[in-house]
C-alpha cells in the first residue's frame, strides 16, 4: 500500500534511552541542540511584526518569489560580498525543499546525487523521498578535513546528475577549500554535472575569514551551479521557512535551468507571502543574533579545545564553521555504548558519530550552540567518561 520511498520509522538504541529518560522526568543537559531559538539568545523586541504587513492580504503568486523578496536576498548577499542579480535568486520553503525541487529538476527516478561522507544524515531522507540514489565521496581528516578526489571520480557514473557540496560542512566544519573546488567544478564540467553548494553554516566561521569566498559560485562559468541559503542560518529564524538558490553557470545552461525550476516551482507555490515581504527587514534585525551567536560558538569551542587538553586520550578535531565541534575518544567500546552510558550515568546527551556516516569510530558530535554556563560542566562530563 505504501511507497518505498517512505520506510517505517525504526528507534534504535539510543533514542529508546532518550525516551525512557524522559518519561521518567529525567532532567539532561542536551548538547545535541541544534535550535537558536532554544538556548537563551537574545533576539530583538518587535522583531516579526513585519509579517503583519497589510500588503500580504493580497495573493499575488509568483514561482521563483515576490520581486521584493528576490532582491531583498540579492542585496543581503552583495552586503556580504556575493555579487548576485535578483534574477538569479530563487526563493523557497526552506533548504530542503530547496533540494527537493533541485532533485525534480535534476534527476529521473534512480539516478544518482554524489553527497560527502561524513555529513548530515538528512541527506538519506530527502534522496529517498524524491526517488534519488544518494552515492557518498569521502572526506578525510588529515589534520583538517580534505576532500578525497579519487573518491569523488570513483562515484561518478553514468547516471549520475549532481555533486553536492555542503561548504562549510555539517558537522565537520570544514570549508572546501580552492583547489578542491577547482577540481570539482572540472569534473562536473567534464561529466555535465551539476553542483549544488549549501552554504547554510558560512556565517558562522570560527575564525576570521575574508568576505565573498562563500557564494562564489554564482559566478561560474564551466559548471551549472546551485548555490543554497536561508534563514534558518542567516537569520536564526528556522520557524519562519524561507531559503533561496543562487544559480550560475553557462548562460545557456542557466537559461534552460531557469526555464524548467518555473514550471517546478509554479507547481508548488510553497513559499508564504509575508515572510517573503518582510526578509529583507528580517536579515537586517537579526544581525545582533547572528553576531551573538558567533562570538558563543567560538567561545564554547576555545573551551572546548581549553578542557580536551586534560584528557590525552581524547581529541578535538580542526573546525573552521558551524556549529558542532567533533570529539575523537577512546574506541574501547561503541559510540552507542558510550553514549548511552553518557545518557544514563551523566544525564548528558550527544551524538554518537555514526548518526553522521564517520566511516570509522570513535567520533562523538558536540553541539556548540549552548549556553556558555550550560557548556562545559557538560562537556567536562562527556571527556571524563570517555576517558575511563
Amino acid at each position: 500500500m505504501f511507497s518505498a520511498r517512505v520506510p517505517p520509522l525504526r528507534s534504535n538504541r539510543v533514542a529508546r534511552a532518550l525516551e525512557r529518560l524522559h518519561a521518567a522526568g529525567q532532567r539532561l543537559d542536551d548538547l545535541t541542540v541544534s535550535n537558536p531559538t532554544r538556548v537563551g539568545l537574545s533576539y530583538p523586541a518587535r522583531l516579526l511584526e513585519p509579517l503583519r504587513s497589510t500588503a500580504a492580504l493580497r495573493y499575488d503568486p509568483s514561482p521563483f518569489g515576490v520581486p521584493a523578496a528576490r532582491e531583498a536576498v540579492a542585496e543581503y548577499l552583495r552586503g556580504r560580498g556575493v555579487r548576485v542579480s535578483a534574477d538569479r535568486v530563487i526563493v523557497t520553503a526552506s533548504t530542503s525543499d530547496s533540494y527537493s525541487l533541485l532533485f525534480k529538476l535534476l534527476c529521473d527516478p534512480a539516478d544518482l546525487v554524489l553527497v560527502p561522507q561524513p555529513s548530515y544524515p538528512l541527506f538519506d531522507h530527502l534522496t529517498r523521498l524524491d526517488g534519488v540514489v544518494a552515492s557518498a565521496y569521502a572526506l578525510e581528516y588529515h589534520g583538517r578535513w580534505e576532500l578525497n578526489l579519487d573518491s569523488l571520480h570513483s562515484a561518478v557514473e553514468p547516471r549520475a546528475r549532481a555533486i553536492l557540496l555542503v561548504n562549510p560542512n555539517n558537522p565537520t566544519g570544514s570549508f572546501v577549500r580552492q583547489e578542491e573546488l577547482d577540481a570539482v567544478r572540472e569534473t562536473a564540467a567534464r561529466h555535465e554535472l551539476a553542483i549544488i553548494s549549501d552554504e547554510v553554516f558560512d556565517v558562522y566561521p570560527l575564525e576570521e575569514r575574508e568576505p565573498g569566498r562563500s557564494g562564489a559560485l554564482v559566478g561560474e562559468r564551466e559548471a551549472l551551479t546551485f548555490t543554497l541559503g536561508g534563514l534558518s542560518k542567516s537569520a536564526a529564524l528556522p520557524q519562519l521557512k524561507l531559503g533561496w538558490i543562487l544559480v550560475g553557470g553557462p548562460e545557456t545552461l542557466v537559461r534552460r535551468a531557469l526555464a524548467r525550476l518555473e514550471l517546478v516551482c509554479d507547481s508548488y507555490l510553497s513559499v508564504a507571502t509575508p515572510v517573503q515581504l518582510a526578509v529583507g527587514t528580517l536579515l537586517e534585525r537579526t544581525v545582533p543574533v547572528v553576531d551573538q551567536i558567533r562570538r558563543r560558538v567560538r567561545a564554547n569551542y576555545a573551551t572546548l579545545r581549553s578542557l580536551v587538553q586534560r584528557f590525552p586520550a581524547c581529541g578535538v578535531l580542526h573546525s573552521e564553521a558551524g556549529w558542532y565541534a567533533v570529539v575523537q575518544v577512546p574506541a574501547t567500546r561503541s559510540e552507542e555504548a558510550l553514549v548511552i552510558d553518557l545518557l544514563e550515568r551523566d544525564r548528558v546527551l550527544v551524538h554518537p558519530g555514526y548518526f553522521f556516516d564517520f566511516p570509522r569510530e570513535a567520533f562523538l558530535v558536540i553541539s556548540l550552540l549552548p549556553a556558555p554556563e550550560a557548556f562545559a560542566g557538560p562537556v567536562t562530563r562527556v571527556l571524563t567518561r570517555a576517558s575511563r
